[in-house]
């Protein structure tokens, strides 16, 4: 695996010479071990810290999974797959850059990183396919406002969506079709899929965000290519706010709705993220197992991108066509 300093969001590039083509990769970032738990925490409530018993029982949650997220580890390896992957053929080198949300290289270390070696013109691409005023826009946001404050920073164009690229369409569908596989033909058929995102306030709705929307577009593109007939949406990993309503329904209110119908398989693909992290390993490995073992049903989870190959490509794609060149 790479190392990456806490500093610095670069990783290793080809020394040719000639103007670089720059991609900025953005992610949520993580914790990387329980010391660094308390800051995270800390920077996700806007510089407030949590409360003793907040803390503890997300300190308990990545207990729970092994004591660490293993998010930040997985951006890198898809930062240097994609590295590897537009370098592939090309007569100009690219970079890629990483820039975190809540923990560092944040997104700010990045962009300042890319004005010091002089890049002239970088591709913003956050990893999470669905846009929202309340999720991608803010790294956008933080992403323009340091290149607009640093010197010699790079112009920026940024994708905004990605949730019916036609190569992530189909990594989903072949992550669904191999999970209905193990079930057998009857069970398959009789079988929910339920494609999740993570929740946000359900005042999104009333603001016309499309967040919703594009999580149901990518569930109904996944199976029109499955053919599938048995599916739904539902959200998850809802914050605990008070007196704010989240979207829904949640995951687990789908489930038991459907087990008092009769349904006893359950297949979750949870497109909304692209990488093994709290969200997956302990709302979808924990808490939503635990819950089909009392429930007497089977939910099972299809893999996540992480680094996987035809991943890249989607990434790959996705830089390539939304570069533009430094005039």
């Amino acid at each position: 695996m790479l190392e990456l300093s806490a500093e610095k969001g670069m990783l290793p590039t080809p020394t040719e010479p000639g103007p670089t083509k720059a991609v900025l990769l953005m992610a949520y970032g993580s914790p990387k071990n329980h010391e660094e738990i308390l800051p995270y925490y800390t920077h996700m409530r806007g510089g407030r810290t949590p409360s003793p018993e907040a803390l503890a029982e997300l300190q308990a949650r990545y207990a729970a999974i092994g004591g660490h997220s293993p998010l930040a580890e997985i951006t890198i390896a898809q930062a240097d797959g994609l590295r590897r992957a537009l370098n592939s053929g090309e007569d100009r080198p690219w970079a890629v850059y990483v820039g975190m949300k809540h923990s560092h290289p944040f997104i700010e270390d990045a962009v300042r990183e890319m004005a010091e070696h002089g890049v002239k013109q970088a591709i913003g691409i956050v990893l999470a396919p669905h846009y929202s005023v309340m999720s991608i826009a803010e790294y956008l946001k933080r992403a323009s406002r340091t290149a607009q404050e640093t010197p010699g920073a790079p112009q920026l164009t940024f994708v905004e969506a990605w949730h019916l690229h036609p190569g992530y369409i189909s990594w989903l569908a072949g992550q669904v079709r191999a999970e209905l596989a193990k079930l057998g033909k009857q069970r398959s058929q009789r079988a929910l899929t339920i494609f999740t995102a993570h929740s946000l306030p359900a005042r999104l709705r009333e603001m016309g965000d499309p967040y919703p929307d594009q999580l149901g577009e990518t569930a109904a593109a996944v199976a029109a290519e499955l053919g599938l007939g048995n599916w739904t949406t539902g959200w998850q990993s809802m914050a605990q706010t008070a007196g704010e309503p989240w979207l829904g329904p949640d995951l687990l209110e789908v489930v038991r709705s459907e087990k008092a119908k009769g349904t006893s398989d359950f297949v979750v693909c949870a497109c909304g993220f692209v990488a093994d992290h709290l969200e997956v390993l302990f709302d979808l490995d924990v808490v939503a197992k635990r819950e089909a073992s009392e429930l007497g049903i089977t939910i099972a989870r299809t893999a996540m991108p992480n680094a996987d190959p035809q991943f890249l490509e989607v990434l790959s794609d996705l830089a390539r066509n939304g570069f533009v060149e430094p005039s």
